[in-house]
């Protein structure tokens, strides 16, 4: 069934509350009023618009809330006219992207981007506009992907509010849905759904009946968009308090299956007799502990992105593992080694940065190693061996641990926190008598060299890397222990 565009109400009048609300705003900023006597001096209009507008009105609801963000004001003033108003009054100002009629500038410390009112189309094979300047305020609002950023209030004396789609009723309701046809939104930017799943974290909106059939139906539109886009957006819905509404509608639509298909790979059927849990409900449930645990601790940046990756992605190698076993079990051997390998090439497809990739991978790896602890039967070399894996990830690699635990049998999982707590006290002891956050080896490079006779190359490393491997499993040895170890070694070499 196609989709069809949905009722719009008629607009109403913006009550006299709500235009006090947003002339404060304006009022806050010396810098609009200026901006906007400036444009009206020289015969043309300005608004502040979009996202500012959206949040001034959310942190009226929400006292305390904070400031709003970057401030966007749309003009019918040209490019070219825009950069002359702004000529000894900004401090600076840039215009790359004065092609799609933006210019931008920052004065007495804030950044503004004026842009030109629109009146493009959009060509669907390539996205991109076929820019033309617009005449009229609400025909540039319509072109924005939701209602709730289709409001503008005007720069100028008046300070009028401009919401012709309902804007504000929307975001009164939490209410998601486009200015005009949802189909029509996306296929002029298909990055507009991943946008949708965006709001629904980090403005706690559910998205109307037509948008999401129209993100079910044109998922596969989403495959258009550069994966730096499609990152971004992603990065930003994970960096919420609250994802997991954002992602349930991501996989429900089928977007992930597009750009994230491992984590949509998740929802595997569940035999009859329940062998294992739902994967997909219990990656979910990981990350909302792991942010819990995020959060509530104050000697670590918060929100934390990779945390928040390794937590959502940690499983994603169970698919291509389960096994059935003779009995009527299911396991899922080595899932760690295959979902570090599946994490590193998704994360790369979607070109986060090398450290990103090589933290989730390692923390993916990493998740299970606990389990093998027992009730405490690792030897010290085994946790040091634990320490050194974890290296500068271990504060992470806690919270995965133990935000992997969601069993509903309370004694099991008090078992499992008491554990964890005892490994953890293990490594404080250790870390207090040996510093395990420097393991290196008894010996330098040079005494390694001086020792065997040899110039620098790569048997110098593998000397380097036999050393710490011993100090590892042995803790701290005298030089002269070493040195004999390091002979016996090198002697026996075949």
């Amino acid at each position: 069934m196609p989709v069809q565009p949905a009722r719009r109400p008629e607009p109403e009048p913006v009550p006299p509350a709500v235009q006090a609300t947003v002339r404060a705003l304006v009022d806050l900023s010396p810098v609009l009023s200026e901006l906007g006597a400036r444009f009206a001096a020289a015969g043309f209009s300005a608004h502040l618009v979009g996202g500012s507008v959206r949040d001034a009105l959310l942190a009226a609801g929400s006292p305390g809330s904070g400031a709003v963000g970057d401030l966007d004001v749309t003009t019918d003033a040209r490019p070219e006219q825009t950069l002359e108003l702004l000529r000894g009054w900004a401090s600076s100002t840039w215009n790359t992207g004065i092609a799609f009629g933006t210019v931008g500038a920052e004065v007495r410390g804030e950044r503004l981007e004026i842009t030109t009112f629109r009146a493009d189309r959009y060509d669907r094979e390539s996205r991109n506009p076929e820019v033309a300047w617009g005449t009229s305020l609400v025909d540039d609002l319509a072109r924005r992907d939701f209602t709730v950023n289709a409001m503008a209030v005007s720069l100028g004396p008046d300070r009028t509010v401009t919401d012709p789609f309902g804007g504000l009723g929307d975001l009164l309701a939490r209410r998601l849905r486009t200015p005009g046809a949802a189909v029509d939104s996306f296929a002029d930017d298909p990055l507009r759904m991943l946008r949708a799943v965006r709001f629904v974290a980090q403005l706690g909106l559910t998205p109307d009946d037509d948008v999401v059939t129209a993100m079910t139906e044109m998922s596969g539109q989403l495959a258009r968009i550069t994966p730096e886009r499609v990152q971004h957006e992603l990065s930003r819905t994970l960096l919420n308090p609250a994802p997991r509404a954002a992602l349930e509608l991501f996989v429900g639509t089928g977007l992930s299956d597009v750009v994230l298909p491992e984590l949509s790979a998740l929802r595997m059927e569940i035999d009859e007799h329940h062998q294992h849990k739902d994967v997909y409900a219990h990656s979910l449930t990981v990350l909302d502990q792991a942010i819990e645990l995020e959060v509530a601790d104050p000697g670590l940046p918060s929100p934390d992105l990779v945390l928040r990756l390794a937590a959502l992605l940690h499983d994603i190698g169970k698919p291509a593992t389960r096994r059935h076993e003779a009995r009527g079990g299911v396991s899922f051997h080595h899932h760690e080694v295959v979902g570090a390998k599946l994490v590193r090439r998704r994360l790369t497809e979607l070109r986060y940065s090398k450290d990103v990739v090589e933290a989730v991978s390692r923390l993916t790896f990493l998740h299970l190693r606990f389990h093998g602890y027992g009730r405490g039967e690792w030897t010290d070399s085994a946790v040091r061996r634990y320490v050194t894996d974890g290296g500068d990830l271990l504060p992470r690699l806690h919270k995965l641990v133990r935000s992997d635990c969601t069993t509903r049998n309370r004694r099991r999982a008090a078992t499992l926190s008491a554990t964890y707590d005892a490994l953890e006290d293990r490594i404080k002891v250790l870390s207090e008598a040996e510093d395990l956050n420097r393991i290196r080896p008894d010996l330098d490079g040079n005494r390694i060299m001086e020792l065997l006779g040899i110039g620098p190359g790569p048997e110098v490393g593998q000397a380097w890397r036999f050393l710490k491997d011993l100090r590892i499993e042995r803790g701290p040895l005298e030089p002269d222990e070493a040195e004999v170890a390091l002979l016996v070694w090198w002697a026996g070499r075949s």
